[in-house]
């Protein structure tokens, strides 16, 4: 059996598989988007019975994991129950505008939200959050259990 090469926090993916599950039991479509390899979604599809698809340019997804090879656009969340950005980078804004469609999830790991203003984590997210309540969403911060900082995130919920 071949083994992957994952960068970050052990166990990032079972962690973040089984929270959605928990969280969002009504899910039923998941986009994971900048999925990388495919990994988270390939646990929520054979763990926990969703349709998750990775949604990313490169392409680079394990075998038998759903993919789209597409530059994710916020208007393909209307396909979904639930967006999940996992360390999104460059698809950050596109995830976060989903939450006006369809809940999100989003985990960010970099600056990708004000490109040429230096943001610290506290920064990014309190940008994320003013960004969405202006639009009428509601916020949730959450910390997930496994290795930080690039754990901490939001639950981002359309208006209404």
């Amino acid at each position: 059996m071949a083994r992957h090469a994952f960068h970050g926090a052990a166990g990032r993916f079972e962690v973040v598989a089984a929270f959605v599950a928990d969280r969002f039991p009504e899910a039923r479509f998941v986009a994971d988007v900048a999925g990388g390899q495919g990994m988270l979604s390939r646990l929520l599809s054979k763990r926990y019975n969703l349709q998750a698809e990775v949604i990313d340019p490169r392409g680079w997804t394990l075998k038998g994991v759903a993919s789209r090879p597409d530059l994710y656009a916020a208007e393909m969340a209307d396909y979904y129950d639930l967006v999940i950005g996992l360390h999104p980078d460059q698809a950050l804004r596109p995830v976060v505008e989903s939450a006006t469609r369809v809940p999100v999830l989003v985990v960010p790991c970099c600056n990708f939200w004000a490109t040429g203003t230096k943001l610290g984590r506290e920064a990014l997210l309190a940008a994320i959050t003013a960004h969405h309540v202006a639009l009428g969403g509601s916020v949730e911060p959450i910390t997930l259990e496994f290795d930080g900082p690039m754990n901490r995130g939001l639950i981002l919920s359309p208006a209404g």
